[in-house]
């Protein structure tokens, strides 16, 4: 944990916040090092079954801090994401970059991840959006894919996800043009799983929910989902029987049968698969 980002972990919930509330939860520097580095934490700790991400104080994520612009204007420019004058092209976590990791960091962790977003999600902090599995949405998030407005394009990670959730006219017109929407607009175009008036209250509720099931199929899940998304039909449906083949019949399987026969709540372990 940082200056960044505070998190607690209690029933296999890891509840997850960023805590640069006097700048909006802005992504400089040490906030990019902290969402890359807590998403690896967690996901090396077997005792996490869930994750929610939020923000403190007035906003979800304002995006990248506006000092990098500032340079930008100034003639200092180059990528506010990159470390040590490196390029973009270069991979540096798996398929990602660093400014990508802070969205695929999570959108690969074992666990699934809840986002409760409110106040605002612009450029990158909505891209930090996509990285979760499940997204609450106040009504009145203000949400934009803002990099046209700098004279960029949306580069942190999330174009990949968002093909797959909204449509691709909406997807132009949006990015070509930088617009603000609505969290109700955000749950038209696919954005928002749910709007809600509550929503780090509604993101918790469902993360007790998933975390009372088996952690075994529930990170075998989310792993299916993953796959999916780039896979053929056949591929598809090889991944379902290589993830079930995995945890049929181990502990945590048989104690999942035996919970909902016996009408209780399963007692699972957090390292059997």
């Amino acid at each position: 944990m940082t200056d960044r980002i505070r998190y607690d972990i209690q029933d296999g919930i890891a509840d997850v916040r960023l805590i640069r509330s006097d700048k909006m939860n802005a992504l400089d520097d040490d906030m990019i090092n902290a969402l890359i580095d807590t998403a690896a934490e967690l996901d090396a700790k077997p005792e996490v079954r869930v994750v929610v991400l939020s923000g403190e104080g007035r906003a979800f994520c304002a995006g990248l801090d506006t000092s990098n612009f500032k340079r930008t204007a100034e003639g200092n420019g180059g990528s506010a994401t990159v470390k040590h004058g490196g390029g973009l092209a270069e991979r540096t976590h798996g398929i990602a970059n660093r400014a990508q990791q802070i969205v695929w960091g999570w959108r690969n962790m074992h666990a699934p991840v809840i986002a409760s977003i409110h106040g605002i999600a612009f450029g990158g902090g909505f891209q930090l959006t996509l990285g979760a599995d499940i997204r609450f949405v106040h009504p009145e998030t203000k949400l934009s894919i803002m990099e046209a407005k700098w004279g960029l394009i949306p580069d942190m990670g999330g174009t990949p996800i968002m093909r797959a959730i909204a449509g691709e006219d909406i997807l132009r017109e949006l990015s070509y043009t930088a617009r603000i929407f609505s969290g109700v607009q955000a749950k038209e175009y696919g954005f928002a799983t749910h709007v809600s008036d509550t929503p780090l209250d509604d993101a918790l509720a469902l993360a007790d929910e998933i975390a009372a099931r088996s952690p075994s199929a529930t990170r075998r899940t989310k792993a299916m989902f993953n796959q999916l998304f780039d896979a053929t039909d056949a591929e598809a449906l090889m991944n379902e029987s290589v993830l079930q083949d995995e945890i049929i019949g181990k502990p945590n399987q048989v104690e999942a049968v035996r919970a909902g026969m016996e009408g209780r709540k399963g007692v699972f372990s957090d390292t059997s698969d």
